[in-house]
C-alpha cells in the first residue's frame, strides 16, 4: 500500500490521524493539515498525519486557536515530533513514526507533504533512516519517492533570521505588516522555541558548513516539489526577506540557494499565499489564501503525487 504522510511545521500541534480516524472535535488534523488531508482523502489517497506538539510528550489535544480534542489514538513520545525543538531531534522522532506506520499498516511506499519546518524535519528523518534513496534502513521503512514542501525554510525564516541578525528590523522599510511580523517573531521565539528558532536561520542552514551541506545525498532519488508564497511583496530587497509569506522568504521556500548536490530533482511553484491560516486570520484574508488551505496549492500537490486509489 502506498501512503501519503503529512508533516506539520515549527510550533505546530497536530494529532496522529489515519485514513479512517482523526480528532473527533475541532480541527480533525490540526489547524495546519485538516483541509489538505480532507482533499487528499477525497482524491482516493491513503493519508496519515505525523503527531507533533510543542515540547516533548504525546498529543492528546490542542487547547489553542483552532485546536482539537478527542484524538482516537495517542502514539508514544518517541514517535511524536517536538515542533519547537532541534531539527535533527524532530527527524529522529519522525523516522520512528514512519517505521511505525510501515509496520502497523502494511505500507510499502511513502510520499510526504510537509509544511514549513516539516520539510526540514522530513529531510532529517530521511537521513536518520539511511538515505540516499528514500531513507530505508534494514528494510523497516519503505522508500520515499516524492516530497512536497509548502513554505519550507530551506535557507532560513523571518523568525530565525531576525533572531540571528541575518535580517534587520529596518529591512521591513515602511511596510507595517512586515515590521510587526519581525517584532512579534522575536517575542514568539523567546517564548516558545526549544532550539528551533536558532536553527531555522540562514546562518545555521546555508553555506558550505551549514546544515544543508550535511544533507548531501539524502534526496538523491527523491522528486521534490517546492511551493513558496509571496503575499508580502512591497519591496524586492533584501532578497533574504522580500518577498515573503509572513514567515518564510519566497527565495528560501523555493530553495534558490540550495545547491544541486543537496537538491538534485526539483520543481518550483510560486503562489500569492501567506504561510498559514494564522497569518490569513491575522491579516483578514480568506483561509484559502494560506498554503495548506489553497485549492491552487492542492492542484500542485495533486500533480506532484499523481492519482490516488
Amino acid at each position: 500500500m502506498r501512503a501519503i504522510v503529512l508533516v506539520s511545521g515549527g510550533a505546530a500541534v497536530t494529532p496522529f490521524t489515519t485514513p479512517s480516524a482523526a480528532a473527533d472535535a475541532g480541527m480533525a488534523a490540526g489547524n495546519t493539515m485538516t483541509a489538505l488531508r480532507a482533499h487528499l482523502l477525497a482524491a482516493g489517497h491513503t493519508v496519515f498525519t505525523a503527531p507533533a506538539r510543542v515540547g516533548a510528550g504525546v498529543v492528546r489535544s490542542d487547547d489553542g486557536w483552532q485546536g482539537f480534542s478527542d484524538v482516537p489514538e495517542v502514539l508514544p513520545a518517541a514517535m511524536t515530533v517536538n515542533s519547537a525543538g532541534r531539527i535533527d531531534d524532530a527527524g529522529t522522532a519522525l523516522a520512528a513514526f514512519l517505521a511505525h506506520v510501515t509496520d502497523a499498516y502494511a505500507v510499502d511506499a511513502i510520499d510526504i507533504v510537509a509544511h514549513s519546518m516539516g520539510g526540514l524535519f522530513t529531510r532529517a528523518a530521511l537521513g536518520a533512516l539511511g538515505a540516499p534513496g528514500a531513507g530505508t534502513r534494514g528494510g523497516s521503512t519503505p522508500p520515499v519517492g516524492r516530497l512536497v514542501t509548502l513554505g519550507t525554510p530551506w535557507t532560513g525564516s523571518l523568525l530565525g533570521d531576525v533572531r540571528r541578525g541575518d535580517i534587520l528590523l529596518a529591512d521591513a522599510h515602511d511596510d507595517t505588516a512586515t515590521a510587526a511580523i519581525l517584532t512579534q517573531s522575536l517575542a514568539f521565539a523567546d517564548q516558545v522555541s526549544q532550539g528551533a528558532a536558532d536553527e531555522v536561520s540562514h546562518s545555521f542552514l546555508a553555506g558550505d558548513d551549514g546544515w544543508n551541506a550535511g544533507q548531501r545525498g539524502v534526496l538523491d532519488d527523491i522528486e521534490v516539489t517546492l511551493v513558496g508564497g509571496d503575499r508580502f511583496a512591497a519591496y524586492e530587497e533584501p532578497s533574504r526577506l522580500w518577498p515573503h509569506d509572513g514567515l518564510v522568504a519566497t527565495r528560501s521556500a523555493l530553495g534558490e540557494e540550495v545547491p544541486a548536490e543537496v537538491l538534485p530533482h526539483r520543481s518550483v511553484h510560486r503562489v500569492d499565499d501567506v504561510h498559514s491560516i494564522f497569518f490569513a486570520d491575522r491579516f483578514d484574508l480568506p483561509w484559502e489564501r494560506a498554503l495548506t488551505w489553497d485549492p491552487r496549492v492542492f492542484d500542485i500537490v495533486d500533480a506532484a503525487l499523481g492519482s490516488g486509489a
